[in-house]
């Protein structure tokens, strides 16, 4: 086929033209691919969801009759397993779960302030 050769410098520029924005678009557009997005949109949801389950978590602690003997086993616990042991402590077992989730228990451990920290003193605050 025999094309005009006024038409091959616009062949070839749109053909440029999609390369570059392509490459701009996905570089500095916040283009993704489907695999991407729904990665994200997967560890978005896990968030919410160990979002949602901290306050069941909390309240399964205020509820609980041996929580001074589980706090207590939770702090007496070095800082990395920590989360172990409020595992064991089954506050991290989600009703209906068998097993306790590890980014929940994480949560809650980050929302008990198990080191309970005190209230900072009055004399502390300097007023001159």
């Amino acid at each position: 086929m025999n094309t005009p050769e006024w038409l091959k410098p616009g062949i070839y520029g749109a053909v440029v033209g999609a390369v570059f924005v392509g490459v701009v678009g996905f570089t500095w557009g916040g283009w993704v691919t489907g695999g991407t997005s729904n990665d994200r949109a997967m560890a978005m949801s896990r968030d919410n969801v160990v979002a949602s389950m901290v306050p069941v978590c909390l309240d399964m602690a205020r509820s609980d009759p041996s929580r001074a003997d589980k706090m207590e086993t939770i702090r007496a616990a070095s800082t990395y397993q920590r989360r172990d042991a409020l595992m064991e402590a089954g506050w991290a077992t989600v009703p209906g779960t068998d097993a306790p989730n590890r980014d929940i228990a994480q949560a809650c451990l980050a929302a008990l302030d198990v080191d309970g920290s005190p209230d900072p003193a009055e004399s502390a605050v300097d007023e001159g």
